[in-house]
């Protein structure tokens, strides 16, 4: 059953998205240091592992790497590209490096790089709760880089309580809610189109709990759900 306290799932989503799936999890008593020896530490260790995959030699064969194709069809419905295996292919083949961030945000992008699922942070006390899942209809939000955009009809959606997005898959996170130097609370939200079995989702949110815990041990999971079209 949905936990109401943190989201709410409008029935235009599941109508829009038969077979996809939406993973939440919220935790509190977290800090988010500049950097984290751990955390890049972990960085590492993955980008090793991911150039020595045999299957990351070329690219074909990458971007044929489960999720991938799931993303691909989904992105391509508004003629674009799936911008984490773009990154996949940057780490494993042209030997590029994560992005060093704030600690949360780089526990966030090390499950993402790991299980190819779409994610997106945010700063859980500056969230109006309950969010709402939903199918988009051109709602206007701002990016985190000041350009003005709007959600893609149909695209999948988060906006909080106060109808304020906070992400969609394809125009990405708005610059609501973002994590910052003094977060101490963060939501995370994945998602995943149709072909991603809702088990992936799950353990993929066990890895950003994971990864939090690196630099926050007694962070505390207030909020966790994943969330199907049934």
């Amino acid at each position: 059953m949905t936990d109401p306290r943190f989201i709410d799932v409008d029935p235009a989503w599941r109508e829009a998205h038969p077979g996809a799936a939406v993973g939440i999890i919220a935790l509190q008593g977290v800090a988010n240091p500049s950097s984290h020896a751990g955390l890049n530490e972990l960085a590492v260790a993955l980008e090793d592992d991911l150039r020595a995959r045999p299957g990351n030699v070329n690219r074909e064969t990458l971007w044929a790497t489960p999720p991938l194709p799931a993303y691909a069809a989904y992105y391509q419905r508004w003629g674009q590209r799936y911008h984490v295996a773009m990154q996949l292919e940057s780490v494993a083949q042209k030997g590029k490096a994560l992005p060093r961030v704030a600690a949360l945000v780089e526990a966030m992008f090390i499950a993402e790089l790991r299980t190819l699922l779409l994610t997106a942070g945010h700063d859980l006390d500056a969230v109006a709760l309950p969010v709402r899942l939903s199918a988009g209809t051109g709602e206007f939000f701002t990016a985190p880089n000041g350009k003005e955009l709007a959600v893609k009809a149909g695209d999948m959606v988060i906006v909080d309580a106060r109808d304020r997005v906070l992400s969609a898959i394809i125009t990405g996170p708005s610059d609501v809610a973002r994590i910052g130097p003094d977060t101490t609370a963060a939501l995370f939200c994945t998602y995943a189109p149709p072909g991603i079995d809702p088990a992936l989702v799950s353990s993929h949110l066990d890895e950003i709990a994971r990864n939090v815990r690196l630099i926050s041990p007694d962070a505390e999971v207030v909020g966790r759900e994943v969330v199907t079209e049934e």
